[in-house]
């Protein structure tokens, strides 16, 4: 019986994947230029680096709860309560999956994006990272490692939406950005509780904050930089950072309770 039921189910779910994937176009085609060679190489032996910790002060704001009672195997992989991670906040206050990135100071430098890609993972009935950076023209494979169906549907605001179905375990698809945009948003139209969002740059000057709130940003030429902290509900600030010859500068940033937004 129980066999027959999840069954059922998975058929369901297939005629919800092929209205799922029937949408938009990827953005990208094999037909686009490549990323332009950078126009003046960073010399390794100047390069500086800019270092930091994000907090968040107060009592951070609970985190909705999930009922993922609608999808067997969601639930039988979470046991247990389980919430959002807007506010993933440590014990001493560290605030994680904060975008920390270079948002000016690079003037007139190019940047080749790496052939390498950058892996976003359905698992658990999550994605996998909730917050992620990649480079314009960098591969982001998406990968379905659940026994379910489920979808990813890009919300951009400036790149190309689309909209693609995974019913299979295993399931691959590869997609490319073509313009900058923080942050571009993705969501699951079957699991309506599964959301991740990506920086998409024309650098690799970027990073996210961890589980104890830090960060790193490597191998930056000296000179002034605006650098911006995002985080999904606490929204951005900035601060001027100047970066000398092998020099390595340490920043904070601290979001407030009161200062985020519904």
């Amino acid at each position: 019986m129980q066999l027959k039921t999840l069954s059922g189910f998975a058929l369901g779910l297939l005629f919800v994947a092929a209205a799922c994937g029937g949408g938009s176009q990827a953005p990208g085609s094999s037909t686009e230029a490549p990323a332009a060679a950078p126009s003046a190489a960073v010399d390794p032996a100047t390069a500086g680096s800019i270092t930091g910790k994000v907090m968040f002060e107060g009592a951070a704001p609970k985190n909705d709860p999930i009922k993922m009672n609608a999808d067997p195997v969601c639930l039988q992989v979470n046991k247990g309560v389980q919430t959002q991670e807007t506010y993933m906040v440590g014990s001493g206050g560290e605030l994680e999956n904060v975008f920390v990135y270079v948002k000016d100071g690079l003037g007139s430098l190019t940047f080749t994006a790496p052939t390498t890609p950058v892996t976003l993972d359905q698992r658990g009935c999550r994605y996998r990272p909730h917050v992620f950076g990649i480079m314009i023209g960098q591969p982001l494979e998406i990968l379905n490692s659940d026994p379910t169906l489920h979808n990813i549907h890009a919300v951009p605001k400036v790149n190309r939406e689309f909209n693609t179905g995974q019913p299979i375990q295993g399931m691959k698809t590869s997609q490319t950005f073509t313009t900058k945009e923080v942050m571009l948003p993705f969501k699951c139209d079957v699991h309506g509780w599964m959301n991740a969002y990506v920086g998409v740059l024309d650098h690799p000057y970027f990073a996210v904050s961890g589980a104890t709130g830090t960060f790193e940003i490597a191998n930056l030429p000296p000179g002034n930089y605006t650098i911006e902290a995002w985080h999904e509900r606490g929204g951005a600030q900035t601060q001027m950072v100047t970066i000398g010859p092998k020099e390595t500068k340490d920043v904070a940033f601290t979001f407030k309770a009161a200062a985020t937004t519904n």
